[in-house]
């Protein structure tokens, strides 16, 4: 016997729901993209770039429970490997940049020619 219960249309997200999350999603991407470009210390510039990831990773999770695919919160987890991944480099990075120079402005590594 089936225990489960029937999933019900009602059970899905509504389209205004989804919206709003997507708008929350924009949002969130638009805040990390104006930190990313607006923002000089590398330590800001990485978490904007997480800021970023995660924006995508909610409207991933939000087009999955609109479309009852398990499939949006597959590529979350992916999201979620990669952005650790990502953190991890970039505090390796910002230890080795910060040995080096004593600064984490981007301004002061951007001249470097090897």
């Amino acid at each position: 016997m089936n225990f489960a219960p029937p999933l019900l249309a009602a059970e899905a997200a509504l389209p205004g729901a989804v919206g709003g999350v997507l708008l929350v999603s924009a949002l969130l991407f638009s805040i990390g993209m104006v930190g990313f470009l607006a923002r000089r210390n590398m330590i800001i510039m990485f978490l904007s770039t997480e800021l970023m990831f995660q924006a995508a990773a909610l409207a991933m999770v939000a087009f999955g429970r609109m479309h009852l695919d398990l499939s949006g919160q597959v590529f979350v987890i992916f999201i979620l490997t990669v952005a650790a991944a990502e953190a991890a480099l970039a505090l390796g990075l910002v230890v080795l940049l910060y040995r080096r120079r004593e600064t984490l402005s981007a301004d002061a590594w951007s001249e470097i020619h090897e």
